[in-house]
């Protein structure tokens, strides 16, 4: 692992990665980290690898699939990690992951709009979290979401508002 290269950001997908499919009209996960790179590249960081795991919509992210993700993060050497997951399901992989990953620290975030359609709260929600975990000293499971930095026991979705919400 080279020096330079301090986090891991590893994409599973959701809606920070989804495109919209002309011929059909669908909202599809796109299987690549475009959108990740651009952020980095227009950003100059230079700090953070980029893996691409799942690529898949929340929403179809079972067990199995933690079980994968839990593996790669236990056997990464990258202490620090950035993980870009779908919203609606983000609490439960956290809660998941937290059962497990006990020396590292791992911030999740994503997006409820599309990097596609408007890159602005993905863009915000992606650079909050990478400066956080930037700062963060203390070993847990956190997820970062539109201005919060929480615990992931400590914010949660608030589906009628549509934003992440601090929990007391």
């Amino acid at each position: 692992m080279s020096n330079k290269k301090k986090i891991l950001i590893l994409n599973t997908g959701g809606t920070f990665n989804k495109i919209y499919r002309e011929i059909d009209g669908d909202l599809i996960v796109s299987q690549n980290n475009d959108f990740i790179n651009d952020i980095l590249s227009y950003s100059k960081i230079k700090n953070c690898i980029v893996e691409g795991l799942l690529y898949k919509d929340s929403l179809e992210i079972n067990k199995k699939d933690r079980e994968i993700l839990r593996d790669y993060i236990l056997h990464s050497p990258y202490k620090k990690i950035l993980l870009i997951h779908g919203t609606d399901t983000m609490d439960k992989t956290a809660k998941y992951l937290s059962k497990y990953i006990k020396t590292k620290i791992v911030i999740l975030t994503g997006s409820m709009i599309p990097y596609s359609i408007n890159t602005v709260e993905a863009t915000a929600n992606f650079t909050l979290a990478l400066g956080s975990l930037l700062e963060k000293k203390k070993n847990n499971i956190y997820i970062a979401m539109h201005g919060n930095v929480k615990r992931y026991k400590n914010i949660k979705k608030n589906r009628e508002l549509g934003i992440f919400e601090c929990q007391k």
